[in-house]
Order: structure tokens, then C-alpha cells, then sequence
């Protein structure tokens, strides 16, 4: 009984306030509308008098002023400040007040109402305060900012009507309390004293975590249900709690166990982390090193495609060392707060093997990317100018690659003159010729059983021109302006690094000094016309 007039009194409150606060909030949303009616009004009645930034007659702000004077016979706008805004300094340059208490002057070149501290940002919407209603906007002609308008407003009609309400709120609010006084102190004593034994009984229970204790029947009727309803949960959290102590039981042992799977794994990971660290390292040392040298026109290049190369291998490591650590951490979470299940664990360790496959799988990987990235450095000045027979050099780089060339089906055709001798640097010309075959070999002659590689070398009195070219399928045309730049290739992941013609522009350019031009047709084949000047004691015998 007293439950319900409790009940009854506190709807009843609660609907007089809820009332209340929507009438104020329709109120304050009455009063924003307002303003942003009168302000737009206003905003567009002086565009017409300030669009036109070299025209400050007395006349116009006279006219403005007057027609300001009429909106000022509602009794709600108090202030208002016009800016014009100077498109060159870009500053807010005032331009006329209003004010409703006094006269216009022209003479008067700041407004009446500075800005209060209130940043313009904030008054960009319509601020409320006690009093007022402010607020600060553009004034806009054909989608163009020509000024901005500043007006203050008077809350006071709505403020009174918030008043008078509030004063009716808070004599029903103690009419209210007086009356629910009066009820509680004749019906208190019917109940209060059974739900002090039932608190206390209840504290009691808590505090010695005696399960098997029950509360007593109480003379209330309502509080007794709730005492029976309490003593039943009371038996189902007893049951509950003998159960929770086997379990904890048989989660101990299983704990221990766990713990010394966890430790091996985590020490596993770490010997992974430190691999890969070691990885990392040596790839930015070697990057240095690259960086040092700094005679190769590419490098940079070289290095960003390094990097992004040996990165994707790298980051799918690191992302996998970071699901591991974030299972284990989870894992450990569960051990700890011995909630830890079998099938969490099945699943942990089936994960965990998941990833230490990855991060070797990519360690793996990005090893192999950096042994291949090692062998494209090139030293201008790795061997010295000697004379030496050309069509020799040919044959010495045919008989290094026989191991490669005599299990395939494609014949190579050598046009050199054997008296050939040139005075120029051996090593890089070996190097080339040996890039171009491998190459050809890998990527020319794909679906096809035969094929024909040629070179010839002719003497172009001060220059060598080497021209190599093979019958195979060509150069597909998506890559073919890219053919010179690292890690292009079309066999990525099948033996194809993307290198092998890049550093054959580079021995060409840099350590010959020459240069190399590519033509290439679909299913034609490709030829590469290579030219290198020669010293002067080179001669054709």
C-alpha cells in the first residue's frame, strides 16, 4: 500500500517536472527560431546597403539605420553590430550599431556592443544565457560573404513565462511532499520495521558468506514473498557455490599444466621475435650501405623497392608475432580469472601453430629477397681497363652458363668478329651478357618449345654497339616502359626477382657509360641495342 501512494506521489512529480522542462525546451527552441528568422531578415536587408565595399554615404547607413528602427518596435532585438567584410585584408571592418535605447551616429566607428568573451566560432549558432539570445553570422549575396551581422535578444517575455511555471511547479511539488508526509508516518511502521529485518538478515548473509542461513517469515505480507523469494535463491546459489569449489578444484591442475605450455610457446616466440629482429636489422645496414655508395642514378628507387618488397614478408610476420602475443595475453587472462575452457585452448595452440608457420614462412622469404638484392650492387670500379678480344668474352660467358643453357631446347647465335679487341672493362660486359641470356631463358620463350637468341657486335669507330635479341613471345605492353625499373617482373614467385634488366641499365649507364634502348612486339619477340663508347686504344684487327 505504501509501495504504491510512494509510486503514485513520485509519478505524479516527475510528470509535473517532465512537463515543465518541455515546456522550456519548446520555449528555448521558440526563441532559436526567432532569431535565426529575424537574423536572416536582417542579414538580407543589409546586403543591399553593404555590397558595395567603396560606398560608405551617411545617406545609406541612415536609411539601414531606420529600417533597423522598425524591427526595434518588437521590444525583443536589443542590439545589433553590421560588419562589412574587406575581401583583400580579410578582416571584419564595423560598419553600423543599433541600438534600442539610442540614437544613430554616424561618427561612430566601433560598435556599441563589443563581442563578448565568447569565442565567434561558438556564437556561429545561437547562443541562450540568461538573458539573451546572441548570435554571429555571414551575410551573403549570390553565395558570396559581403559582412557579418552580430544581434543580441531579449528573453525576458519567455523568461517569465518559465518563472510563473516554475513558481506553479514548486508549490504542487510541496503540496506533494506535505502529503506524502503525512501517509508515510501513519502506514511507516506497517512496513519499514519488516524491511529492517530483512536488511539486516540480508547483511548478515553477505558478510559471514554463510549460504545455508535462511531469513525468517515476516509479519508484512509483500515482504515476506520477498523473504521466501530470497531464501529460494539463497538454496540455488548454496548448490551453485559446492559446485564452483570442485570445478575450482579441477581447474587448478588443469591450470599448472597450461601455465608450462604457455612458457614453452612464449619462449618460442620470443626466439622468433629475435630472428626477425636480426632480419630487420641486417636489411637497414645493408640499406645504408647502399645509400653510402651513392653511384647508381637509381638507387633510390632500388631502395624504396627493397623495402617494399622484403616489408610484405616482414609485415605478415610481425602481424602474425602480434595475434600470437594477443592469444597468449588473452589466454593468460583466462588462466588468471579461471575461466580458461578446453576448446580455448585446442584453439590457441591450433592458432599458435597457424602463425609460428607464418612468421617462418616469411622469414624465410624476406632472406631470400635480401640474398637476391645483394648480388644487384655494382661497383664502377670493380675492374680495371685492359684490352681483351670481345668475341673471346662471349665464348667465356657461354661456357659459364652451359650448366643452364644445355638442358633447353633454344639455340644461341654468336656474330662477332674474332679479331675484336676493345680496351674497356671486362667485368661489366660479362655481367650483362650473362643478365640478358638468364633472362631470355626465363621469360622469352614462354609455351614454347624452341627459340633463337642472337648477338651481334659491331664496331662504330669510337663506339661498341651489342645488339641482343630473341624470337620469343615479347615484352607485354603494360610493363614494357617499366622494364628498367627494380622489381618488375611477370614471374614474381616463380623464380623472377624483377632485377636482372634493371642492373643491366645500370652496368650500361654507370659503369659503361653508355646506353641501352629496348623494342619489343607482341609474340615478335625483343631486341636491346646496347652502345658504350671505347678508349682510343681499342682498334678492329
Amino acid at each position: 500500500m505504501v509501495l504504491i501512494i510512494g509510486v503514485g506521489f513520485s509519478f505524479s512529480a516527475i510528470s509535473i517536472f517532465y512537463l515543465c522542462q518541455i515546456f522550456i525546451n519548446d520555449s528555448e527552441k521558440q526563441s532559436t527560431a526567432n532569431m535565426h528568422h529575424w537574423a536572416e531578415y536582417i542579414a538580407n536587408v543589409s546586403s543591399n546597403y553593404i555590397d558595395n565595399p567603396s560606398d560608405n554615404s551617411p545617406s545609406k547607413k541612415a536609411e539601414l539605420y531606420n529600417a533597423l528602427t522598425y524591427l526595434g518596435a518588437t521590444n525583443l532585438i536589443k542590439f545589433i553590430d553590421i560588419y562589412r567584410y574587406d575581401e583583400s585584408t580579410q578582416n571584419d571592418n564595423f560598419y553600423l550599431s543599433y541600438h534600442y535605447q539610442k540614437q544613430l551616429d554616424l561618427k561612430k566607428v566601433l560598435p556599441i556592443m563589443e563581442l563578448p568573451s565568447i569565442e565567434k566560432e561558438i556564437l556561429s549558432t545561437p547562443h541562450i544565457n540568461d538573458t539573451n539570445i546572441e548570435y554571429y553570422m555571414p551575410i551573403q549575396k549570390a553565395d558570396k560573404i559581403i559582412g557579418y551581422l552580430y544581434i543580441q535578444m531579449n528573453r525576458y517575455p519567455s523568461l517569465e513565462y518559465t518563472n510563473q511555471l516554475l513558481l506553479i511547479l514548486a508549490i504542487i511539488f510541496t503540496a506533494l511532499l506535505i502529503a506524502l508526509r503525512i501517509v508515510t508516518s501513519r502506514l511507516g511502521a506497517m512496513v519499514v520495521t519488516p524491511l529492517e529485518e530483512l536488511t539486516l538478515s540480508i547483511q548478515n548473509i553477505a558478510k559471514t558468506k554463510d549460504f545455508s542461513l535462511r531469513i525468517p517469515s515476516m509479519s508484512y505480507q509483500e515482504v515476506d514473498t520477498l523473504a521466501k523469494s530470497i531464501n529460494t535463491l539463497l538454496s540455488r546459489t548454496e548448490k551453485h557455490h559446492k559446485k564452483i569449489q570442485l570445478a575450482e578444484q579441477k581447474s587448478l591442475e588443469r591450470n599448472q599444466e597450461l601455465e608450462t605450455k604457455i612458457i614453452n610457446r612464449t619462449v618460442a616466440l620470443k626466439e622468433s621475435n629475435q630472428e626477425l629482429l636480426s632480419t630487420l636489422e641486417k636489411l637497414h645496414q645493408f640499406q645504408d650501405q647502399l645509400v653510402e655508395s651513392g653511384k647508381m642514378a637509381s638507387l633510390g628507387d632500388m631502395v624504396a623497392g627493397v623495402a617494399h618488397e622484403v616489408n610484405t614478408p616482414i609485415g605478415l610476420g610481425v602481424t602474425a608475432s602480434t595475434l600470437l602475443s594477443d592469444r597468449l595475453l588473452e589466454m593468460k587472462d583466462h588462466f588468471d580469472n579461471k575461466t580458461l575452457k578446453s576448446s580455448q585452448l585446442k584453439r590457441f595452440f591450433n592458432e599458435g601453430q597457424e602463425n609460428v608457420g607464418i612468421i617462418y614462412r616469411n622469414l624465410q622469404r624476406a632472406a631470400e629477397l635480401i640474398s637476391s638484392f645483394k648480388k644487384v650492387a655494382v661497383d664502377q670500379n670493380s675492374e680495371d681497363i685492359r684490352h681483351f678480344n670481345m668475341n673471346e668474352l662471349i665464348n667465356e660467358v657461354l661456357h659459364t652458363l652451359a650448366p643452364q643453357i644445355k638442358n633447353t631446347p633454344y639455340n644461341i647465335e654468336i656474330n662477332c668478329p674474332e679479331e675484336l679487341l676493345i680496351w674497356n672493362k671486362p667485368g661489366p660486359i660479362n655481367q650483362i651478357l650473362i643478365n640478358l641470356i638468364l633472362n631470355s631463358i626465363l621469360h622469352a620463350f614462354d609455351n614454347k618449345d624452341t627459340g633463337t637468341i642472337s648477338i651481334t657486335v659491331t664496331f662504330l669507330e669510337n663506339d661498341l654497339n651489342i645488339c641482343f635479341s630473341d624470337n620469343g613471345c615479347g615484352i607485354d605492353e603494360t610493363i614494357k616502359n617499366k622494364v628498367f625499373e627494380p622489381f618488375i617482373t611477370t614471374k614474381r614467385g616463380a623464380g623472377g626477382s624483377g632485377l636482372g634488366l634493371h642492373l643491366v641499365y645500370n652496368l650500361v649507364t654507370q659503369a659503361l657509360g653508355g646506353n641501352i634502348i629496348i623494342e619489343s612486339a607482341q609474340d615478335e619477340g625483343t631486341t636491346l641495342n646496347i652502345t658504350f663508347p671505347l678508349n682510343l686504344n681499342s682498334n678492329y684487327a
